[in-house]
């Protein structure tokens, strides 16, 4: 779906075969773009950017498969990672804004099973900023359990909190499927994704799935790793603090176990797991559909619907959780399931409030400058958070504002 906002020019450059349209003055941004294939390891991406509900910035380029041949198409859709975050959280705050779930009300209102093993005091809040505690499982599912619906669910019910629930925060990598997906369907009796998609992607007109359709399974792009370039060649190689590095590569410490809740790693081209509603890590999108969405939750889009009150926007950008993130091992800074401008997050200024994708994907919006940003890629680096081609364009779109 184009979506196409009046005033965008098609620019031609040659080094790069790069599509779509930018608004006069966002040129930097299409250099970024640019660059990103020629120095930073590129292989196929897009980007899209609002400002104050206008589409100026829509751009692909590369190929639609990580590692092949066919172009990327004005409607190909990725694998977004963690991206899936920032818009699942949307559900559990317009559910809040609609008046059917309290955020200081403990999980067990709505989730009897979850007060299990000293969590009675879990708030709702508590899951979407990361604090509940229950980052890890003791034994961790295998990909098949962890499509089901049944045993994530089961999973994190019965888990032991790692710390006491809003004590301290580290980022529930995957258990925030489960402990989300199912907070919404004791609310309203839906999946999320079904919820998802007749809510806000429906009335929006987004490609975004949380369980892509059979009838949109051919737009999604095989991804896969890819190398950064070495330093000297023109492109950025960051290299982690030993504590960091560390902590990845202990498996028994909290980091490893949380990104490993799902054991082996599933594959994330795999129809099987591309269908299923895991909010914290599946979700399907274009970059345009990723823009458009942050847009609508500061203000109206192309004059149209607007998903979040004012209050409910305030709710998503407030801090709720700061400093040292036990699973991370970095300063993190989470609101009500967005991350917050800082050190550890590429986001636009102090305000901005959105998710990355571990690997590469990126979208946030920034309400003071009335900015939504959204960046998808097949191409994952070794990164979390700060991507150097997600950094590269932020910056490039700063310099223009």
């Amino acid at each position: 779906m184009g979506h196409g906002g009046t005033g965008l020019v098609v620019r031609e450059l040659g080094v790069v075969d790069v599509r779509g349209a930018i608004t006069p003055g966002y040129e930097p941004v299409q250099d970024a773009f640019v660059r990103n294939f020629t120095h930073r390891g590129e292989h196929g991406a897009a980007l899209a950017v609002y400002r104050h509900g206008r589409k100026v910035v829509d751009l692909w380029a590369g190929t639609k498969d990580v590692h092949g041949t066919a172009d990327w198409a004005l409607d190909t859709a990725q694998i977004v990672r963690s991206a899936t975050k920032g818009v699942a959280a949307a559900v559990p705050l317009l559910l809040h804004q609609r008046g059917r779930l309290d955020l200081d009300a403990p999980v067990s209102t709505y989730w009897p099973q979850f007060k299990a093993a000293g969590k009675d005091r879990t708030l709702v809040r508590h899951l979407l900023a990361h604090r509940a505690g229950v980052p890890a499982l003791d034994r961790p599912l295998t990909p098949a359990e962890a499509v089901d619906g049944e045993s994530g669910p089961a999973a994190v019910a019965a888990q032991a909190p790692a710390w006491e629930p809003g004590t301290a925060h580290g980022y529930h990598a995957q258990t925030y499927s489960w402990l989300v997906a199912e907070l919404v369907r004791r609310v309203t009796g839906r999946t999320i994704g079904r919820w998802f998609a007749e809510e806000v992607a429906g009335p929006l007109g987004l490609d975004f799935w949380m369980g892509v359709p059979a009838t949109e399974a051919h737009r999604v792009g095989r991804v896969g790793p890819v190398e950064p370039p070495e330093e000297g060649a023109g492109g950025l190689r960051l290299r982690p603090k030993r504590a960091v590095a560390d902590a990845y590569a202990d498996p028994e410490s909290l980091t490893r176990r949380a990104f490993g809740a799902i054991d082996p790693l599933p594959d994330e081209n795999d129809p099987a797991y591309r269908a299923a509603e895991l909010p914290a890590s599946a979700g399907i999108s274009t970059a345009r559909a990723l823009a458009r969405f942050y847009a609508a939750t500061i203000g109206e889009v192309d004059g149209g619907q607007r998903l979040f009150a004012p209050a409910t926007l305030t709710l998503a950008r407030t801090e709720e959780s700061e400093g040292p993130d036990r699973v991370l091992v970095v300063n993190t800074r989470f609101g009500l399931g967005y991350m917050l401008h800082g050190p550890a997050s590429p986001l636009l200024a102090p305000g901005s409030f959105g998710h990355p994708g571990r690997g590469g994907s990126l979208g946030f919006a920034d309400p003071e400058s009335g900015i939504a940003f959204g960046y998808v890629t097949n191409g994952h680096q070794r990164n979390v958070t700060a991507d150097p081609r997600a950094q590269a364009l932020v910056r490039a779109l700063r310099s223009t504002l």
